[in-house]
């Protein structure tokens, strides 16, 4: 059992030498949207995960999957298909997780940090390049974004 506490940005404009940073390519889809249950394969690693509801805080749970599981359970999903490029990002002590959405999501910017507290996820302050905070808004989250029309 784990618990995610996190913000969510959108962007002013990309950083600067974005590709110097690593980064994970991802494609995910959702079983179930109330509570959350989704599989996602982020590289060459696949998993399920669930989340309870909440914004800035909630449960969250992986478990990993074959990526024969994984490919039988992505066909099950409702929905679109999420796929997006994530660059990891440092900010002193944090990690800025940018995802660059795919089609038909694109131009579609998210920037995600994780934190420690709710005291310090409220507490933090991002970089120049981060544009309205979007924590609250169910319409960026990923689970909202694979039911709409776009």
């Amino acid at each position: 059992m784990g618990k995610e506490i996190e913000r969510k940005f959108l962007i002013k404009k990309l950083p600067e030498n974005l590709n110097q940073y690593p980064f994970h390519v991802m494609q995910q889809g959702y079983l179930n949207t109330d509570p959350v249950v989704r599989v996602r394969k982020e590289d060459d690693s696949c998993y399920l995960t669930y989340k309870g509801r909440g914004f800035l805080e909630r449960e969250e749970y992986n478990l990993p999957l074959t990526e024969e599981a994984y490919l039988h359970l992505i066909k099950k999903a409702d929905g679109k298909i999420i796929g997006k490029r994530r660059y990891l990002i440092p900010f002193g002590k944090y990690t800025i997780e940018l995802d660059l959405f795919e089609e038909p999501f694109k131009p579609l910017i998210i920037a995600e940090v994780e934190f420690e507290s709710v005291e310090e996820a409220n507490a933090f302050i991002g970089p120049d390049w981060f544009a309205e905070d979007v924590t609250g808004d169910y319409h960026y989250s990923n689970s909202y974004l694979s039911r709409s029309e776009t």
